[in-house]
């Protein structure tokens, strides 16, 4: 079987590039409004996505609440700190509108062909030719700000560090320092945290000096490093190391590397692989997700990290669990192995994953309902079932939506629900407002397309086909997990 391997080259997209100018919004600088329809705890992608929709339904009255104040700002600050310069997500998913006539992320590039590299161009040929390719984070980055402009985005977005989510039995309170919002409905979109290291690898809660994690810094002084994960971001510290002349050691539990296009099956993004959810249950969901959440890197690393390693400039420890990172009486520090070895470098970055914020930094634990980390949602509307008016859009619905609901692509699967069950029960209540303006809103949207998303949930099955079952209610069966 031959293996087509992209070339390195691809990883070097620039960044920071003039983009033609937009009139972009402006974030307010008084605090979070007093009252709200729907109230979006997180402006990153899925929070893009969510604000975008329902401007789509004519649902304007939106405030979006995010800690950095900017839509995408800190998934773009996270990407940035380790030098990515390209998504694994390709063109066809993007944080735009499903069933609009919005620009989408390959047009918007298309567009701006100009701007763009002789092989980002030929990524862009891939693309309408049905093949993967690889999206610049620079063209990225302008197609967010594209897409908060169009829909208003960043007029809505406040900097607040929501610490609480109050369901009562008319509104929900989203509180935080200085400020308190009562809206009708509630949508978090927390995305991820980093996994922290186990607390027994040293001594005291704070991390040591000489370890750091992935979404931080890198001393420039750093002569030998030692990176711990076997993912994406990983392979990004490695490579910035290798290119600065950096000695690198890679440690990895698993006993080789796993390359792979997307970090999740292809299937899972089209409704055949989320139907592969649906009447199964919960231990074979858990067991996909297991299978279908581990960690691997673009194939466009391979050939950088095997030359380094035949080059002696990386040193591969595979197979290898950590036990603690200690202090070296010489200076630096030291990953101590199971079997007692020390893998010694200037500095640690470890790289170990995320978890998925399921709402309970938010929400009380009793309306989460959490089984095995996951929150319990409705598998129609993805609300928590102990609190219908607040929602979930990202990782959090991968026990509904699968292994998907975590990327890009899947937070407009998420949205094209959470999205029009709001604005269905916003018109029932005689609240969903018409613009003023009837040129603001595009022919099929606003109320007009309330009855059908309304049909959506009301029918004989639910959006991609879901027939609203509740998965604690499957009977235990055999499920292939090809």
């Amino acid at each position: 079987m031959i293996t087509f391997v992209p070339p390195p080259r691809l990883l070097e997209s620039p960044r920071g590039r003039d983009w033609p100018p937009m009139p972009a919004g402006h974030a307010p600088l008084t605090p979070p409004p007093a009252t709200a329809d729907v109230a979006v705890v997180g402006a990153g992608p899925a929070g893009l996505a969510v604000a975008s929709a329902l401007w789509h339904l004519g649902v304007r009255d939106v405030a979006l609440l995010d800690r950095d104040g900017r839509p995408c700002g800190r998934f773009l600050d996270r990407i940035d700190t380790l030098g990515q310069r390209v998504l694994r997500s390709p063109y066809e998913h993007h944080p735009g509108v499903e069933g609009y006539r919005d620009c989408e992320l390959l047009d918007f590039a298309r567009l701006h062909w100009s701007s763009l590299t002789p092989d980002e161009r030929r990524e862009i040929r891939m693309a309408q030719s049905g093949h993967r390719s690889v999206v610049p984070v620079d063209v990225f980055e302008a197609y967010c700000r594209h897409i908060a402009t169009l829909h208003h985005v960043d007029e809505r977005t406040w900097r607040a560090d929501v610490r609480e989510v109050r369901p009562a039995a008319d509104r929900v309170t989203v509180g935080g320092e200085g400020f308190a919002l009562r809206a009708r409905h509630v949508v978090l979109c927390l995305g991820e945290e980093r996994r922290e290291a186990p607390a027994d690898w040293w001594e005291g809660e704070a991390t040591p000096a000489g370890v750091t994690y992935w979404d931080q810094p890198v001393p420039a002084d750093v002569r030998r490093l030692v990176v711990v994960g076997a993912g994406l971001s990983a392979a990004h510290l490695i490579a910035n190391a290798l290119n600065a002349g950096v000695r690198v050691d890679w440690v990895l539990r698993a006993t080789e590397e796993r390359y792979q296009c997307a970090d999740v099956n292809a299937s899972f993004f089209r409704a055949e692989g989320r139907a592969r959810f649906d009447g199964t249950s919960w231990e074979d969901r858990l067991a996909l997700m297991g299978g279908h959440r581990r960690a691997s890197v673009m194939f466009e690393f391979r050939p950088l990290m095997e030359r380094a390693e035949a080059e002696g400039r990386l040193t591969v420890h595979r197979g290898r669990a950590v036990t603690a990172v200690a202090p070296e009486p010489s200076g630096g520090r030291a990953v101590v192995l199971a079997d007692g070895e020390r893998v010694v470098g200037d500095h640690v970055v470890l790289a170990l994953g995320t978890v998925v914020s399921n709402g309970a930094q938010v929400l009380p634990e009793e309306l989460v309902g959490a089984r095995d980390g996951w929150p319990d949602l409705d598998e129609r509307t993805l609300a928590y079932r102990a609190a219908p008016q607040v929602s979930a859009v990202g990782a959090a619905a991968c026990m509904v939506l699968g292994p998907a609901a975590r990327n890009i692509d899947g937070h407009r699967v998420a949205t094209a629900r959470v999205a029009g069950a709001i604005a269905a029960r916003l018109a029932e209540a005689g609240l969903l407002p018409r613009a003023q303006d009837p040129a603001c809103v595009p022919a099929g949207t606003g109320a007009a397309l309330v009855p059908a998303a309304r049909a959506a949930l009301d029918g004989p099955e639910g959006p991609d086909g879901h027939d609203g079952h509740d998965v604690r209610d499957v009977p235990e069966r055999e499920f292939a997990h090809a």
